[in-house]
């Protein structure tokens, strides 16, 4: 018998300052049975960072050639591709002829480092990728926060983020590996 994705429902509030974002959304996350806490609440992160009114989760792990979040323009082109986690090379390249920008969210430690070290020579090319670390003590902070309900508030404020649940806090900053084409390094 195959197992079923577990549904996590989320009040989330985002206020990116940086780029005039405020917005309360509700969502409804499937979490696969083999996805960590930790990655999904990665993924609920990269939500809160690229937040918009089109932008939508993808079918998750199970689902090959599909993003993990995608915003699509009205003719159903896509715009945004974002994966979260240690994606196959190919795959990100692949990704980058499809859409209009492309953005990874690593986070492990040691693994992303050593995964940005085999990917980086190839994917330094790809013009629209950006690639950016979450430092893993930040990424099992939010893993705690995780519950089948959530009501989270996230600020972006010149770089920073702060994430609560009202109990909790993890505040971080991304590391940015690789910035797209015509865009300096943070």
């Amino acid at each position: 018998m195959a197992l079923k994705s577990t549904i996590f429902k989320v009040e989330l509030s985002v206020a990116d300052i940086d780029r005039g974002y405020y917005r309360d959304h509700s969502l409804t996350l499937a979490r696969h049975p083999s996805e960590t806490d930790e990655r999904m609440m990665v993924r609920l992160l990269a939500f809160a960072l690229h937040a918009d009114e089109a932008l939508e989760f993808g079918r998750g792990l199970s689902a090959e050639d599909e993003p993990d979040l995608v915003r699509r323009d009205l003719t159903g082109a896509i715009e945004q591709w974002i994966e979260v986690g240690l994606p196959d090379e190919k795959e990100v390249r692949k990704a980058c002829g499809r859409s209009r920008a492309v953005n990874v969210l690593t986070y492990g430690g040691r693994a992303a480092e050593l995964w940005w070290e085999a990917a980086r020579k190839t994917l330094d090319r790809q013009e629209r990728l950006a690639v950016d670390d979450v430092a893993q003590e930040a990424s099992r902070a939010l893993a705690g926060m995780a519950g089948r309900t959530m009501r989270l508030q996230v600020t972006i404020q010149d770089g920073h983020i702060m994430a609560t649940d009202g109990a909790e806090s993890v505040s971080l900053e991304l590391r940015r590996l690789k910035s797209p084409a015509g865009r300096a390094n943070r």
